[in-house]
């Protein structure tokens, strides 16, 4: 494999795990949401937001959660690892953002 197509096939993977981790994201937030917030009798109408730090899930009564959020650290962790390895440009890995 050239070097070219090898960069390329890495920057596809990496697209893959970036989106891979957003969807990983989505679903401890949906869990969390479904479980803990529902069970403390916290509701939310149209149009309200709710935002929080990455840590939250490390917090969860669920175990689950707390596991998925162990996985995603790890996921975003090798990701940088790739990127600073194989010293990416910014314009390269643009989607990761």
């Amino acid at each position: 494999m050239g070097k070219k197509k090898y960069k390329k096939q890495l920057l596809n993977s990496l697209k893959s795990l970036g989106e891979s981790e957003l969807l990983l994201l989505k679903s401890m937030t949906n869990l969390m949401l479904e479980g803990e917030l529902k069970k403390n009798n916290i509701n939310f109408k149209d149009g309200d937001t709710f935002s929080f730090k990455d840590n939250i899930f490390d917090y969860s009564e669920d175990k689950n959660v707390r596991k998925l959020a162990k996985l995603r650290r790890k996921m975003l962790k090798t990701m940088n690892l790739i990127v600073v390895k194989n010293q990416f440009k910014d314009k390269e890995i643009k989607f990761l953002s």
